[in-house]
């Protein structure tokens, strides 16, 4: 496909000719899976009481060094698929019960996804989730409008310092928020649907790091200014466990206090953004799904 010749789909836009090598996440002009299935750990709008039909994509935009997803993310693990392929597997998801379908950082296949939705979309009949890390194009989230229901983005940082540091990204607060404000502009306002489930909508993940509260509070003093409460819904998440290479950075290698996620959260109630907030029991690597190197 002619987007992956020269890629610019990430903010990155590092050029790479994907058809003949790996871009910065990693990745060829081959779609690569790494865990396709019902997935019950999300927001209970995504998730409901079957299951959000997840699929994890391989490779990442991003060089988070507490990365729980890091199998996939930084070591690639993961299996081939054709674009026909994935249409089946959103297909099947579906017959299985899920709620809708949850693309997992899908940015580097975006041409390809696309592709598979178009395949399946006569018989494809649940909303379509977007779950991305938040760092995108702004022509990349136009790109798919029509295609994406619920945008599910992190926004991760407002400090371009602690971006680079921990990320890898220095202008990730730029380009995410950029991005997020298209998103809420194709997707309008939340839209609920049976069982209060988000069938149209934006909702935005904030992960709390521990010792850095004050930086997430200029995160949702951005959101407070710049969307009004009924635009976007927010999650203001405590499942944060030291993983992958975290170590490295010995004042984010412990789980978040009770104190620093009241704080959070005590910004968040400012705005009268309605949302999500997590038990503090949710930070176990329990919770990280398994991961599939081969097809089953």
């Amino acid at each position: 496909m002619q987007e992956y010749l020269s890629c610019e789909l990430c903010p990155r836009r590092c050029g790479a000719d994907r058809t003949k090598t790996v871009g910065f996440c990693g990745q060829s002009d081959r779609i690569r899976i790494a865990r396709a299935g019902l997935h019950k750990w999300e927001e209970p709008c995504i998730s409901g009481e079957r299951g959000s039909g997840t699929v994890f994509f391989s490779g990442c935009t991003l060089r988070c060094c507490f990365c729980q997803n890091y199998e996939i993310s930084h070591q690639n693990k993961g299996y081939y698929v054709e674009v026909g392929e994935l249409a089946e597997i959103f297909l099947r998801l579906q017959d299985d019960g899920a709620h809708n379908i949850n693309l997992v950082s899908p940015t580097p296949f975006i041409p390809s996804i696309k592709k598979a939705l178009d395949l399946a979309k006569p018989r494809l009949n649940i909303p379509i989730v977007c779950n991305c890390g938040g760092y995108e194009r702004v022509e990349t989230v136009k790109s798919l409008d029509g295609y994406v229901d619920v945008w599910l983005p992190d926004l991760k940082y407002f400090s371009p310092e602690l971006s680079k540091k921990y990320s890898g990204a220095k202008d990730y607060f730029e380009a995410a928020s950029a991005a997020i404000m298209q998103m809420q502009k194709q997707a309008g306002k939340p839209v609920f649907g049976e069982g209060g489930l988000l069938i149209r909508g934006v909702l935005v993940r904030h992960l709390l790091l521990p010792t850095l509260r004050k930086d997430s509070a200029k995160v949702v003093e951005f959101l407070g200014e710049h969307f009004s409460r009924d635009e976007i819904l927010i999650s203001v998440m405590s499942q944060y466990t030291p993983m992958y290479r975290a170590a490295e950075h010995p004042e984010i290698c412990r789980k978040i206090s009770t104190f620093e996620y009241n704080f959070v959260l005590k910004e968040a109630e400012k705005y009268g953004f309605e949302g999500f907030s997590q038990e503090r029991g949710s930070a176990e690597e329990a919770y990280v799904p398994e991961f599939e190197g081969e097809k089953e």
